[in-house]
């Protein structure tokens, strides 16, 4: 058994069974599907996020292997996720506390809890309102570096994310309002996430390509993405485009993809602007 509590949560759950805490732990329900609950609670005067897995069922695992998907199995994968972009100077969750306990892959139980991320906007969001108005220039491309900066920081340290979109970066709105770029730039939503020494070639793209994607609603330019790509590559920009064509082509290509099958229409470059169509990414 892996058990770990921040002395918050440990006064707050104090006396339970974490897990049969975690298991019928009360609050806004996000998601409950597959064995998962996500959540948000509030214990202690403090919001926190709890995710709980009770296991999901050979039948699900089979299912999933036979689809090329590689089940998530417990609560642990995100918690070395977490660590590992920490670790790499990422601005990421903060643990308040997991633990997982059974032998069984298919039956085993977990938790994680972190801290909530209050009054914050998702990138995702800010960048469609500026198709009403339109940010100034200065903050539009530094915020354009840093998420190419991140996304390097991320891959390099062996992480893939799997769901790599604008909508899990999050950002204080007071730092919008204030221009201000240098704050905190979380980035969430690592439960899919794998940890590596090295990641493959082909995950860099479905990260790239995700991310390329969720660009659709946002009003960015080419040069925007010329931004990217230096950021990303740390290299002079005209050795970036020599050197990474490969790569760079085969995430435009996996983002476009993704980008008909979602909108149903053809894409351009830069991905041309189009409303939520009601669809899960």
């Amino acid at each position: 058994m892996t058990l770990f509590l921040r002395d918050d949560l440990a006064t707050a759950w104090h006396g339970d069974d974490p897990f049969e805490r975690a298991a019928h732990q009360e609050g806004l329900v996000f998601r409950a599907r597959e064995g998962r609950r996500t959540l948000r609670f509030e214990a202690g005067g403090k919001p926190y996020f709890l995710k709980y897995h009770a296991g999901i069922g050979w039948g699900e695992v089979v299912k999933n292997l036979t689809q090329a998907k590689w089940p998530i199995l417990g609560a642990m994968s995100e918690v070395r996720a977490i660590r590992a972009v920490a670790a790499a100077g990422i601005d990421t969750l903060s643990i308040a506390g997991y633990g997982q306990r059974g032998l069984n892959p298919a039956r085993r139980e977990s938790f994680l809890v972190t801290d909530e991320l209050v009054d914050t906007i998702s990138l995702e969001e800010l960048g469609e309102s500026w198709n009403g108005t339109p940010p100034p220039f200065a903050f539009k491309s530094a915020l354009v570096r840093r998420v190419g900066e991140i996304a390097k920081a991320m891959h390099d340290a062996g992480v893939n994310h799997r769901d790599f979109y604008l909508g899990h970066f999050l950002m204080p709105k007071r730092d919008v309002a204030d221009g201000r770029i240098n704050g905190p730039l979380h980035l969430i939503d690592l439960h899919r996430s794998q940890v590596r020494a090295r990641v493959p070639r082909r995950w860099r793209v479905k990260d790239l390509g995700g991310l390329y994607f969720s660009t659709a609603r946002v009003p960015l330019t080419r040069r925007d993405l010329l931004r990217f790509v230096k950021a990303y590559t740390g290299m002079p920009l005209r050795e970036a485009l020599d050197d990474k064509s490969p790569l760079l082509g085969a995430s435009r290509r996996e983002g476009e993809k993704i980008y008909r099958r979602y909108f149903e229409t053809e894409p351009d470059f830069p991905l041309p602007f189009q409303e939520h169509p009601g669809k899960d990414i």
